[in-house]
């Protein structure tokens, strides 16, 4: 048996005070969102697995930044420098997933606005360099490849992936 409700705005209840979209709208939003986004969870398998994973991850922080820890295999490109250097670095029929320090930061979004503009076809790598090593994903430092155990709250202890 199915369940259903009539869902209305209301005043006195602030989830519901702007009732969600029609499911018609919610889809072409959520379809358009995986569009531009990718998850720390999705993009560390692909790279990990054999062959090409098919997109490029770059790095949009600063240099100090960068030597502080990076995705490996990440190309390291300042979203201030992508209108002088994007050319010489990446190819543009490989798409590019962009990211910065994590989700309090929107360089990567800069940084996808910046190739985009150039003719790149992007995508923003949700969480950023925090939650790839939140995940407990290996990175790169200027002292080797490390890792830190996963964080219970973002990723599960024992499992392959979250489910989502």
């Amino acid at each position: 048996m199915v369940m259903t409700s009539h869902i209305t705005a209301t005043a006195d209840n602030p989830v519901l005070r702007v009732a969600p979209a029609s499911p018609a709208a919610a889809a072409a939003y959520f379809g358009a969102s995986l569009a531009f986004h990718a998850d720390v969870s999705d993009v560390a398998p692909t790279l990990a697995a054999d062959g090409d994973p098919g997109f490029v991850v770059l790095d949009t922080r600063s240099t100090a930044s960068w030597d502080q820890g990076r995705v490996p295999g990440a190309v390291h490109l300042p979203t201030a420098l992508i209108p002088e250097r994007a050319a010489a670095l990446l190819d543009p029929a490989v798409p590019v997933i962009t990211y910065c320090w994590g989700p309090g930061c929107n360089g990567a979004t800069r940084a996808a606005l910046a190739l985009a503009q150039q003719g790149y076809r992007v995508k923003e790598m949700l969480g950023g360099f925090e939650y790839w090593v939140r995940e407990g994903f290996a990175f790169e430092t200027s002292r080797g490849v490390e890792r830190r155990g996963a964080d219970p709250l973002t990723a599960p202890g024992d499992a392959v992936d979250c489910g989502c």
